[in-house]
């Protein structure tokens, strides 16, 4: 057998803490909080009494860590914030904080250590503490892995209580009245004798107190903002098209550009001829990368039209030169016991696989693009030994540091300016398109450039969500599941993510396995393995990671498993998870779709569920079938959060990410021929259409002992759920996605 890994996928990062000296600083250093990074942009009569929150005569403006993509995260940090401060939403402005570490994600690292969610024994937690050391000397401002609010829930209500508190001295010391007798009430502190001293009257004083670091917080109980579902602070931006994205974006002097790349991903550029492209009438210029050429016009549209007239040469793929290739390629490292990691093996898999009647099959899911509504696109602007950078982005502190490498000036003269974005799932978290713009503006010093992918290279170009292959043999009788084993095969998202950052694995690759190992089932005999083929093409995180994948194969395996002698699904499920948040989602699912109850000729229910991020979550969907065509009905979906601050919002995500996992499902694919992506545009990548969405009906529960996000956790069931659902209806078991190969959907 091949030597196990032993480190896990968040082990290099604690690794690379500690080669980057941060650990090493003792604890002592990691309770020293990082600089206010507002100081820094202070214009005339401006406050920042927090990283959180600046104050001037106009207003107060609420800073947001995370990057609005869609998913209503800039409401619910803005409430966080307000709810302490004793101000209405409606009164404040919002914006996206600065490229700096003090807005580092403890979240997403404490909450992706080699534990399950529902481990709650005392390594777990210590080590969840330990993880925050290393995760505030990383400084990684990023946007991702459903960490939005577990990350901000503490910070940015004590940013508000520490303000409100401050102000409060401020208005003591003005008015000579004790600071036990004053209240605050929408933006005011309120005297005793009913006079209020607005909150921007206060402001400058303020700022000579120093904020306590642990203000007392509010009773959940005397919240007024938070709990209840509030008025997305964007929603009247983007319904009038007054909202900026990167695209919207026009500079003095601005010099528009595109890129053409080598089609095969990963190899180089051997030389190109662009004498045409320049003849015609507003290209200006063509920037020359490793890879391809950016091409520089005085409108977007010159420059894609330019960017199909330069006659290039490439090196050939090194990979594979078809995804049928790599998919065999990928089921053969279980053959080869490519061996990466095995984080579940309870009990005795094999003697318990012995003598009994044995199901067993494989599955497979297809390379995916993230495939965002806004194509990717990035401003750069080069001035004497400033560098700003406009782009909607999910990790703002790595794209000041690429900017800065390219451009060779020092990180404190880039300004990394994070727009609103037209989707993100993963993608922009990569930084490639901001490298491009940043290339573009070191060639043409002086000038903005704003550097827009075409839709074809955007498609053919992406970091996709790797196919995954995997097989399973499991046993069951009337008691239930007696033995479960799952082998796992993909290549390493953090291998392909990390490589372009020029960091190693240090050891296993937990997204391989994630959505498997760490659900909350107690079969007696329980294994799960993961398998670790070469990275073909670039890959990356997709919408939920490894569970989007994961999700299915296992949710699909159990119904078959449960399938085949006649039992329940729902039972099976209940019948071997203890977790109570877990069942009483599952619980309430079953309630909201009246399963079990007799259905029309025709159709079916299929039921799944997965834990991903801290939040379980069941979905059931109801399809009919009719003559080979399938319709979508029905879906119910039951989450725990633990703590639901914005229930519209969550129910909002809850349904969004259903049917991305559903589109995902029916239609989702990309394919490789003769070591080029076949698919160029939506046409070729479909996602489900509005006729074809199912009706929905959410409840959220708040069971679970954490705060958790919903960004993702609402996809990973989608796609299971469904597949039980056909074979409810038809008997025809689906084990290969995308669907539309085996069924038609109207």
């Amino acid at each position: 057998m091949a030597k196990r890994k032993t480190l896990t996928r968040r082990a290099l990062l604690i690794g690379s803490a500690a080669v980057a000296g941060g650990v090493v600083f003792g604890v002592w250093r990691y309770k020293t909080p990082y600089a206010n990074p507002l100081l820094q942009t202070l214009e005339e009569g401006e406050v920042a009494l927090t990283p959180y929150l600046r104050l001037d005569a106009s207003g107060i403006t609420i800073i947001t860590p995370r990057a609005e993509m869609g998913q209503g995260i800039h409401t619910t940090l803005a409430a966080l914030v307000a709810e302490e401060l004793d101000v209405d939403l409606k009164d404040v402005a919002v914006e996206h904080g600065p490229a700096s570490a003090a807005y580092f994600n403890a979240a997403l690292v404490e909450d992706s250590l080699p534990y399950a969610m529902t481990d709650d024994s005392g390594s777990a937690e210590r080590a969840r503490r330990f993880s925050r050391i290393p995760a505030k000397f990383l400084g990684m401002q990023i946007t991702g892995g459903s960490a939005s609010i577990p990350d901000g829930y503490t910070k940015m209500r004590v940013a508000g209580a520490a303000a409100r508190d401050v102000l409060l001295q401020a208005a003591s010391e003005r008015s000579g009245v004790a600071v036990d007798a004053l209240k605050t009430i929408s933006g005011n502190v309120v005297l005793p004798d009913g006079n209020k001293l607005a909150y921007t009257e206060l402001a400058e004083a303020a700022a000579k107190f120093e904020p306590p670091s642990e203000p007392k917080l509010k009773a959940k109980s005397s919240w007024r903002l938070l709990g209840k579902s509030q008025p997305r602070v964007d929603v009247v931006v983007k319904s009038t098209g007054k909202a900026e994205y990167a695209m919207d974006l026009r500079l003095p002097g601005m010099r528009f550009a595109t890129v053409k790349r080598n089609p095969h991903l990963g190899s180089e550029m051997i030389g190109f001829d662009a004498s045409e492209a320049l003849a015609m009438p507003g290209v200006e210029a063509t920037v020359a990368l490793n890879d391809g050429v950016i091409i520089v016009a005085n409108n977007t549209w010159r420059a894609f039209k330019a960017a199909d007239a330069v006659k290039f040469e490439w090196s050939e793929p090194t990979y594979p030169e078809s995804s049928q290739t790599m998919l065999e390629q990928t089921a053969a490292a279980i053959d080869d016991d490519l061996e990466d990691s095995r984080m579940r093996d309870d009990g005795e898999v094999d003697a318990a696989l012995l003598e009994v009647d044995v199901v067993s099959g494989e599955y497979r899911v297809p390379l995916l693009a993230h495939a965002t509504m806004e194509p990717m696109n990035a401003t750069a602007w080069l001035r004497a030994n400033r560098l700003d950078v406009w782009a909607g982005n999910q990790n703002p502190t790595q794209a000041r540091q690429d900017a800065a490498a390219i451009a060779d000036i020092d990180e404190a003269n880039v300004h990394i300016h994070t727009t609103y974005m037209g989707g993100g799932f993963g993608r922009r978290a990569e930084m490639d398109f901001i490298q491009h713009a940043v290339h573009a503006a070191v060639a043409i010093p002086g000038t903005p450039v704003n550097v827009v992918w075409s839709r074809e290279e955007d498609m053919t170009h992406d970091q996709y969500r790797p196919a995954a292959v995997a097989r399973f043999r499991g046993a069951i009788d009337s008691r239930g599941i007696s033995a479960l084993d799952i082998k796992v095969s993909a290549p390493s998202v953090m291998e392909s993510q990390l490589g372009r950052l020029g960091l190693p694995v240090l050891g296993s690759d937990m997204t391989i396995v994630q959505g498997a190992w760490d659900q909350p089932y107690n079969f007696a005999n329980y294994r799960v393995t993961g398998y670790r083929p070469e990275v073909m093409i670039p890959i990356t995180s997709w919408r939920s990671v490894g569970n989007s994948q994961n999700g299915f194969f296992q949710e699909s395996m159990i119904d078959e498993l449960a399938n085949s002698v006649g039992l329940d699904p729902l039972e099976v499920r209940l019948a071997h998870i203890d977790h109570v948040p877990s069942r009483r989602v599952i619980e309430a699912v079953a309630e909201m779709s009246e399963w079990g109850s007799v259905r029309p000729e025709g159709h079916g229910l299929g039921l799944a569920f997965v834990l991903s991020f801290g939040v379980p979550v069941a979905q059931v969907i109801e399809v009919a079938v009719d003559d080979g065509r399938v319709r979508l009905l029905n879906a119910w979906i039951a989450a725990d959060v633990g703590i639901a601050l914005d229930p519209r919002n969550i129910e909002a995500q809850l349904q969004g990410g259903m049917n991305f996992g559903l589109s995902a499902a029916i239609s989702g694919e990309i394919t490789v021929t003769e070591g080029k992506v076949d698919q160029t545009n939506f046409h070729q990548s479909d996602g489900i259409r509005i006729h074809q969405s199912p009706n929905f009906a959410v409840r959220i529960l708040e069971n679970g002992d954490k705060i958790r996000g919903v960004g993702e956790p609402g996809l990973p069931p989608a796609a299971p759920a469904l597949a039980n659902a056909v074979f409810a209806a038809t008997g025809k078991r689906i084990r290969e996605l995308p669907m539309n190969k085996h069924l038609r959907f109207v």
